[in-house]
Order: C-alpha cells, then sequence, then structure tokens
C-alpha cells in the first residue's frame, strides 16, 4: 500500500515538544466576514445601486460577465475594507465573502447569471480598470474596452441625496457645512500636476465639504489655483439641493481663512445662508486688536498663565471687501508672546456672543479635519496615481463612499455603543476583520464566524440595530 505524503508549506518554531506548521489549504475562509454589517448598510440605502445609477454602460450587454453595478460594489466594499489597490483583486476577485458582498455567488448553478458565467469569479483588476479609464471624450470611441462612462456630476451629487435619506427621519433644524482644502501628492508626471509653494511639493488640492461626519463634496483640484477655487459653486448647488428637500433648515458655512473670500461672503450674504470664516492676521487687524493685546500681556506678566481675551469690531478691506463686517479677534498671550487670531462673520452679537462663538462655533471645526484624515488614510483618498484627472477624480469619489459605507454603520449601526465615535480604521480592525468559514449550497450562504472574536457581543447589537432601522 502506497503512503500519501502531506507536504507541508511552512515549519515555525516548535511550541514545546509540538511541531507548529501551516499552509494555505483550508479551503474557503474569508478575514472580512464582518463586512456583511456593510452589506446591510448597503441594501438599506442602496447605496452602490445609486453609484451605479451615475455610468453610462456602452458595452454590450449580452457580452459581459460584470454589470456595472457589480464593478462599482466590489470596488467600494473592497476599499472599505482595507484593500486600496487594483492589483489587491488579483486574489480578492475569489474570496467568496466579497463575492457575496456583491451578489454574485452560487456555484450551483441557480444564480441570476448566464450559464457560462455560473460559479466565476469576480472581475479582474484589469475590467475593474475600466471603470476609470473611459474619459467622457472616449465614449463613442471605437475602443474595445473604454465604454463605461463616469458622470462625475451625478455621482458628486448623490453624496448629499444619501446625507439626506439617512436624515430623513428627523432633519435637523440647523446644519454646518465644513469647507476645507489638503494636499494630495502626485505620483509622478501625471495630468494635472503643480507644484505647490505651501506644501513644498507637486500635488493636487482636493475641495471637501463636510455636514458633521457626512462628506458632501469630494472636488479633485489642481494646486495651482486658490484654496477656495470652486468653493461658491460647489455651495450653491448643494444648499439649493438641501434646501428642496429642507426648505426651513438653517445653513451655517464655516471655514479657514483659507476660505475667505470676498464672493463666498456676498453670496451667503445674499441666500440667508450664515457663514463664520477665519481671517489671516495683517497690520490693520493687529492694530485694531492692540488695545486687547496688551491687557492679555499684562494679566500674563501678573499670573504667568495663557491669557484669551475676545474683542469685536466692525472691519473692511481697503479693495477686496463691499462693505463693513463683524470681526471677532482673540487676543491670546503666553510665554512664547502674543497669539492673535481673527474671524469675520454674519452672526449678530444677539445670536451670538464674542467669545462663544469663537471657541464654541468656530473652534469646533477642528473635527473635520479628522474626516479628512480618515478618507485619506483609512479609505485611501489619496491613491491618485493614475495619469489623467479624470480617472483619480473617480478614485477620490470611491474612497468618499467607502467612508460613506463605514460611517453610516458608525452611525447607524454602533449607535449608543462604547464605539459610536470610533475612527474608521477601527471599525475595520475590530467588527470587520473577522475570520470565518464560508459554506455555500442551493438554499444558503452560511459564514461560521471565528468563536475566539473578542467583539461578539458588540456585533449583535450592531446587527440589531440595523435590523431596526427603518429608511
Amino acid at each position: 500500500m502506497k503512503t500519501e505524503c502531506t507536504s507541508i508549506k511552512f515549519e515555525f518554531q516548535a511550541l514545546g515538544r509540538r511541531e507548529v506548521q501551516a499552509d494555505f489549504d483550508g479551503g474557503d475562509i474569508t478575514s472580512d466576514a464582518g463586512a456583511l454589517l456593510l452589506r446591510e448598510v448597503d441594501q438599506k440605502f442602496s447605496i452602490t445601486q445609486q453609484i451605479a445609477e451615475c455610468f453610462t454602460d456602452h458595452r454590450n450587454q449580452e457580452m459581459i460577465e460584470h454589470s456595472v453595478q457589480d464593478l462599482v460594489a466590489q470596488r467600494v466594499f473592497a476599499l472599505a475594507s482595507g484593500y486600496e489597490d487594483l492589483n489587491d483583486h488579483a486574489q480578492l476577485r475569489h474570496d467568496p465573502l466579497m463575492a457575496t458582498l456583491v451578489g454574485k455567488t452560487d456555484p450551483t448553478g441557480k444564480s441570476r447569471l448566464r450559464k457560462r458565467d455560473q460559479g466565476t469569479a469576480l472581475a479582474a483588476p484589469s475590467t475593474l480598470n475600466r471603470l476609470e479609464l473611459t474619459r467622457p471624450a472616449m465614449k463613442d470611441s471605437d475602443s474595445r474596452y473604454n465604454k463605461i462612462e463616469a458622470h462625475i456630476d451625478k455621482l458628486s451629487a448623490v453624496l448629499v441625496d444619501l446625507f439626506l435619506q439617512m436624515h430623513q427621519a428627523s432633519p435637523p433644524e440647523e446644519i454646518i457645512l465644513d469647507v476645507d482644502a489638503t494636499d494630495d501628492l502626485i505620483h509622478g508626471k501625471q495630468e494635472g500636476r503643480f507644484f505647490h509653494g505651501y506644501y513644498d511639493n507637486y500635488c493636487f488640492l482636493p475641495l471637501y465639504i463636510f455636514c458633521g461626519d457626512f462628506p458632501l463634496c469630494a472636488r479633485l483640484r489642481t494646486s495651482n489655483r486658490d484654496g477656495a477655487y470652486g468653493t461658491k459653486e460647489e455651495l450653491k448647488w448643494i444648499i439649493e439641493k438641501i434646501r428642496k428637500q429642507w426648505p426651513q433648515v438653517r445653513i451655517v458655512v464655516r471655514g479657514d481663512s483659507g476660505f475667505c473670500r470676498s464672493d463666498i461672503m456676498e453670496w451667503c450674504e445674499g441666500n440667508n445662508v450664515q457663514y463664520i470664516l477665519g481671517i489671516a492676521r495683517n497690520k490693520r487687524l493687529e492694530a485694531l486688536l492692540k488695545p486687547t493685546m496688551d491687557v492679555a500681556k499684562e494679566q500674563h506678566e501678573e499670573s504667568g498663565e495663557m491669557i484669551k481675551l475676545f474683542t469685536e469690531f466692525q472691519y473692511r478691506t481697503q479693495t477686496s471687501w463691499n462693505r463693513e463686517r463683524r470681526v471677532i479677534g482673540k487676543a491670546q498671550y503666553s510665554e512664547k508672546g502674543a497669539n492673535p487670531r481673527f474671524i469675520v462673520t454674519n452672526f449678530t452679537s444677539e445670536e451670538w456672543a464674542t467669545d462663544e462663538i469663537y471657541t464654541d462655533l468656530y473652534c469646533a471645526r477642528g473635527d473635520m479635519e479628522n474626516r479628512i484624515k480618515e478618507q485619506q488614510l483609512d479609505l485611501f483618498a489619496d491613491r491618485t496615481s493614475s495619469s489623467f484627472m479624470h480617472s483619480n477624480q473617480l478614485r477620490l469619489l470611491y474612497a468618499t463612499y467607502g467612508y460613506v459605507l463605514l460611517n453610516a454603520l458608525r452611525h447607524f449601526g454602533l449607535k449608543d455603543t462604547k464605539m459610536a465615535r470610533a475612527q474608521c480604521g477601527t471599525i475595520r480592525t475590530k467588527l470587520l476583520k473577522i475570520g470565518a468559514v464560508v459554506k455555500v449550497s442551493v438554499r444558503r450562504v452560511y459564514l461560521a464566524l471565528s468563536s475566539a472574536c473578542p467583539y461578539q457581543d458588540l456585533f449583535e447589537q450592531i446587527f440589531l440595530n440595523l435590523q431596526q432601522l427603518r429608511c
């Protein structure tokens, strides 16, 4: 009788007298079983479906294996699960859990797929890449591959649609729109490559608009423009869309000194929108603040502590502003010396007191920077390495939609739990990265989750929260 020898691929250091061995022969096992929670969110709000409707597919539908919605879902779920590059899909396309998320798992031959597609894997990197490479000018070409046209404006509008949809149960009385820009380093000689003096590098300069932790705008821009370029135009259509559904909502625009531009303030004043913006200090502003700064200096010398005093005055620039506006100055003095700061607003003193509007309203905008970092680091929004601006804009939006998925899970699933304010990266590590054996049969897809998962109770609570959600 012939003995079959099993070849072990990995021989690790022994554990006492026991050998420690490993091999990739466990069968259909996934490391992302918690992503089923993301699928629940997607099913509740039809996120990937709404994204897919923003594409025009010029392919012959009788000759394709992967629909646009399949491709979009595969890309967005992968980003949310921590797979930032298209190359990751060379192996990820065989993951049975990812196929379940996309809705394309049925090796039994009973699926919605055509017979020749039954049991096939998800899309390969080259197929997914076609979502990004088709530019508007190429849609009617004779190209065999570049036939899936993305409508960027429609894709951007879906962000606002989802925000309104997720808040329709309890519309707010007031919303604050935070505007900010950040650097996105260039990966070689790409289209739109310019050097930015402040960031001391070649970069893009994407514009973000958030309402709390919900993204409303992610617009990729070249860095050879003013940091506020295009902000007024983005605010106009976003606010118009919000007011169409919530006509009584009070809207506040908040931003740093990079957005203190006359056209933005004039538009807000003419459209019943409140604003609070930082102002870059100058000699005239510092002269107006000097009496208050002198008092702050005197108090610091007496107490040895940091002193913050506030004052306000009417101010107008010499040429750029069309009128005087309310300016609040902060006179801060410490062992490091004077640190003057200024903001401008169209809130009246009756609505917001001088010190409270700075400390309670304006300083709260710092939380938006955390949201941008989440997108850049946890959702890979900086992976804009394509040769074309159009493709990189699409990648930025994919990352934003991945963030929308995770943020909706945080907002609705993690509500009233100990992780209600967790970062996206923490949510992914603790709740999505769960090992499970996947068993697919005619009647069901069954995941045997790891019994050693330390967050089983939390997982159950999230599941119940999502089940009770009414959309």
